[in-house]
């Protein structure tokens, strides 16, 4: 089906720029494309970087938004009908397609694929738009009915960038673990391993964040600002998820042997390690990043049956600018999603 109605897109052209609104016409649709009407689109602190080129890669003009819900406008002739329907209430996340021909695919890894689609690079492409398009059906992901719209946006980015590693590193029920940060990220993996079935313990440079973080289902809370000592020695698993620099031999002394630290918040600078931190106890550094597609749909399904939600402040979007600036500085509690 070939779609022409114009598509109005939010975009930025410049770092620190204003959004201006364009509109474009679409090509034609690809036989394994999806599009999708949005409805809500969440923000993202990488939205928020890129739009400011923290990293050096964006180019303008730019459209953010990685974590888009919408419902099914059109899709391809080539789409498996009885997976996706016209209508269908929808969500297309972080990476909107892939090859499903290279090892990382054929193994179910399709997220670490050379030739990925990922939503947040396309240019004009983002999910700050009226329309957006998954370039691979496989990617686009049909919502729990339990899941609202205003909040299953950013199960697709946060969530599953929380949940994926409880199955990549085999976190079991039994565990002790920490969670880095009780922010738009931590505030849904303490919910996520609080439900795991694991002892879960917050740690925040922000001590008044303890009341949230033990409402999330965190059974112990730690002040970064007061040392790790006291819970040296402590955890199988600890979870990073703030966007900043930290000690990471404190942290990886709060490990006991084989515990894993896991890196999935962006720092500004270098990781750096003592290897006698690392070493003798085989302890693990790792990264994570958003889902494959098995991932998200399992991610879904838990977060739906176990009551997982983000928490979430709605922006309409002619206050886009607000929004953004709202999430530049810290301020969101705990996700900011925009209303289109």
């Amino acid at each position: 089906m070939t779609v022409t109605e114009m598509v109005r897109v939010y975009a930025v052209e410049q770092p620190g720029g204003t959004v201006q609104v364009r509109e474009y016409e679409p090509a034609p649709l690809g036989p394994l494309e999806v599009e999708v009407a949005v409805t809500h689109c969440g923000i993202c602190r990488t939205d928020v970087d890129m739009l400011d080129d923290v990293h050096g890669i964006t180019r303008y003009p730019l459209v953010a938004g990685h974590e888009a819900v919408g419902v099914v406008r059109a899709s391809g002739d080539a789409v498996d009908g009885t997976r996706l329907t016209v209508g269908q209430r929808v969500s297309v996340g972080a990476v909107a397609g892939s090859c499903f021909a290279c090892e990382w695919c054929l193994s179910g890894r399709q997220y670490l694929c050379p030739d990925k689609d990922d939503t947040v690079l396309r240019g004009l492409g983002g999910g700050f738009a009226t329309r957006v398009r998954a370039s691979d059906w496989r990617h686009v992901y049909p919502l729990p009915d339990a899941i609202g719209s205003e909040q299953a946006g950013s199960l697709l980015c946060a969530g599953v960038t929380v949940f994926a590693p409880l199955l990549r590193h085999g976190v079991r029920p039994t565990d002790r673990v920490a969670v880095v940060g009780v922010g738009g990220l931590g505030h849904l993996a303490v919910q996520f391993l609080a439900k795991w079935g694991c002892h879960v313990t917050a740690i925040s440079s922000t001590p008044d964040k303890e009341a949230d973080a033990r409402r999330f289902g965190a059974h112990a809370f730690v002040a970064a600002s007061e040392g790790l000592d006291r819970v040296a020695d402590s955890f199988d698993f600890v979870l990073s998820t703030v966007s900043a620099d930290l000690p990471w031999d404190a942290y990886l002394a709060t490990l006991r042997p084989h515990g894993t630290l896991c890196v999935v918040g962006v720092p500004h600078g270098s990781i750096s390690v003592h290897p006698l931190g690392l070493l003798p106890g085989e302890k693990t550094l790792v990264g994570g990043i958003p889902g494959s597609p098995t991932e998200n749909r399992q991610m879904l399904d838990f977060a739906a049956r176990h009551g997982i939600r983000p928490e979430v402040e709605v922006f309409p979007a002619a206050r886009m600018d607000e929004a953004l600036d709202h999430v530049r500085h810290g301020r969101a509690r705990y996700r900011a999603v925009l209303e289109l």
